[in-house]
This record gives structure tokens, C-alpha cells and sequence, in this order.
């Protein structure tokens, strides 16, 4: 390991930066701020930075071979996930089609189409 070595922030691609941020600061109750010129997101040390690229593919979730492919997702801990679902909905994420959490997790897809996950909160933790 290299001494000083840290996660500086999450940088996420996307076709509107400025939606994206505002769902998820919605969503998440984070704090905004711009940071490197680009929207931004905070809370306890973790930073969502939001980039707007002209050329951005949505990833297609569930995986198909040949189309865009996700790369990672967040999974989301909350105390239920039926109103968080209800409340992602009205901020405007969408449902999937499949879904593989039963009453653990809900997959859903935020504005720009990355999927992420609302799940039941780990009480053992």
C-alpha cells in the first residue's frame, strides 16, 4: 500500500449534470457545492462528482451482450424499501423490468439510466 492513498470522489457520467445532481441530492439529502468546475455532492467524506458528456451511452440493465454495459452501481441503504421506492419514483427514477432482490432490494434506474439499488438496512452492522 502507498501511504496517503484515499478515495477522493466518485465521478459519474452522464447526458445532464445538473439533473443528475439534483435527483440525487433529492434522493440523498447531500450537501451540493461544485468542486474541479462541476457539480457536486457531499456527505461524510464520500463525494459524488456529476460530468456531463456529449457522447454518454446509457448502460442497459439487465446486461445484454453488445449493448452498453454497466460498470458499477450504488446500493442505497434505507429503513424501507417500499417508500423509498415510492419516493425515488416521484423524484424521477424508474422501475426495471426484472427484478432479482424480492423484498431485500429494488433495482431501479436513475434519470440518465445507471442503475442502483434500494436496500432493506442491515441491522447487523
Amino acid at each position: 500500500m502507498l501511504n496517503g492513498i484515499h478515495l477522493g470522489n466518485i465521478m459519474v457520467d452522464c447526458d445532464d449534470e445538473q439533473t443528475l445532481c439534483e435527483f440525487y441530492h433529492n434522493l440523498l439529502g447531500w450537501e451540493k457545492s461544485i468542486m474541479f468546475g462541476r457539480p457536486a455532492l457531499s456527505n461524510d467524506g464520500i463525494v459524488f462528482l456529476f460530468i456531463q458528456e456529449e457522447d454518454y451511452v446509457p448502460p442497459t440493465w439487465p446486461e445484454e451482450e453488445g449493448k452498453q454495459q454497466k460498470q458499477m452501481h450504488f446500493d442505497f441503504q434505507v429503513p424501507n424499501v417500499e417508500e423509498a421506492v415510492e419516493y425515488a419514483l416521484a423524484l424521477g427514477a424508474r422501475t426495471t423490468e426484472s427484478e432479482f432482490g424480492g423484498k431485500e432490494w429494488v433495482t431501479m434506474l436513475d434519470p440518465a439510466g445507471h442503475p442502483f439499488c434500494l436496500c432493506a438496512q442491515d441491522n447487523k452492522a
